[in-house]
């Protein structure tokens, strides 16, 4: 026991000696649980839709404050124009769109069958299969709520267009924005343990012997993983159309474009986190901490950013694959060009140019 107890002792004061460590071990488990608590939301809450009226009278003009006054839909912020209403749709400013038909009050008052149309954004399968459930309950609630007592209830049907994804399949939804995760950890994981390998072996010391200056250190140790993640992200893209039938309705350069802010984005990220740690374990630790779990949690990836607290919905601003997971879908689904896209990709330009000043410097201070 007294050996053992040596043992468990020496191990104690090493864990004790290496603090980045500790305070990472203890701080990633309070971390996920918040994350996880919060952000895995699967109730439909606020989610933003369109309605066109075509109707005009006093019915029509209730049934749409019945669904805007609920807690499961809100206004889009723009304006819903008859002439391009879809329009909403692939710039995700709305999910969906609900069209009450000339008719409908007519309808109602004399006890008539009567349809109204809905248009989806089928990227979301679950989202989208929500948001007709919760239409269709809205409506028949409306119905409870103005008819008399003991009426017979006319059949209201809503019939729905699933615009992108048709057969509302999930792999049309995952398999886009895996590309952003694979991106994010070729990208900012391999980068900070690559150059903290370095220094853990020594082999940092005589790199700096060289005839080279910090700048060219840093830009031959990202040139391999610019490659490696573009050949990832390309690689991907080719099995999720040849395997899952993933349409690619957009511009294939442009995707390309954006391809490489979101890579020099992680990439910065990367050598950031190398610059502040100086063993692989730590890096690894500290990578997954601030790269992978808030680019699955907190990018819209899987659950949606509005259904999040307040709090966590700012922190996503600052999450790379927010905008990127956007991007990527927008542009393979929806067929989206830059006029649709251009905020994300000015969110994403600066966020990259703010990672790169920092890292470039905190890497330069570290090392020379």
């Amino acid at each position: 026991m007294r050996k053992i107890k040596f043992i468990a002792t020496k191990e104690f004061y090493h864990i004790l000696r290496d603090p980045k460590s500790l305070a990472i071990a203890i701080a990633m488990p309070i971390m996920m649980t918040f994350l996880y608590g919060y952000a895995i939301n699967l109730d439909i809450e606020h989610v933003t839709i369109g309605i066109i009226d075509y109707d005009k009278t006093a019915e029509s003009k209730e049934l749409t404050d019945a669904f805007y006054e609920s807690s499961y839909f809100s206004r889009p912020e723009v304006e819903v124009l008859d002439s391009d209403a879809e329009a909403l749709l692939r710039s995700s400013h709305a999910i969906g769109l609900l069209y009450i038909r000339p008719g409908f009050s007519d309808a109602l008052l004399n006890g008539r069958q009567f349809e109204l149309g809905m248009t989806i954004d089928g990227s979301d399968n679950n989202l989208s299969a929500a948001v007709l459930n919760y239409s269709n309950g809205l409506v028949f609630q409306f119905m409870l709520d103005h008819l008399p007592h003991g009426v017979e209830i006319p059949k209201v049907d809503i019939a729905t267009q699933n615009l992108y994804n048709p057969d509302l399949k999930s792999s049309h939804f995952f398999v886009p924005g895996l590309v952003a995760l694979i991106l994010m950890m070729i990208s900012a994981m391999l980068t900070s343990i690559t150059i903290a390998r370095e220094k853990e072996t020594g082999t940092m010391e005589q790199l700096l012997t060289a005839p080279v200056s910090p700048r060219q250190i840093l830009l031959g140790k990202i040139l391999p993983y610019i490659f490696l993640a573009l050949l990832d992200g390309f690689l991907v893209l080719v099995v999720a159309k040849l395997f899952f039938g993933i349409p690619f309705a957009g511009s294939q350069l442009l995707l390309f474009a954006f391809g490489l802010i979101y890579v020099a984005t992680a990439l910065a990220l990367g050598i950031l986190i190398s610059s502040l740690t100086k063993t692989q374990q730590v890096a690894m630790m500290l990578a997954q901490m601030t790269t992978l779990l808030p680019s699955v949690m907190l990018s819209g990836f899987i659950f949606p950013i509005k259904n999040m607290p307040l709090l966590l919905q700012l922190i996503s601003n600052i999450v790379p694959a927010r905008f990127f997971v956007v991007i990527i879908r927008g542009i393979t689904l929806k067929g989206a060009g830059l006029e649709i896209l251009a905020a994300q990709g000015l969110y994403l330009i600066i966020l990259m140019a703010v990672l790169m000043l920092v890292a470039a410097k905190k890497f330069s201070t570290r090392i020379a």
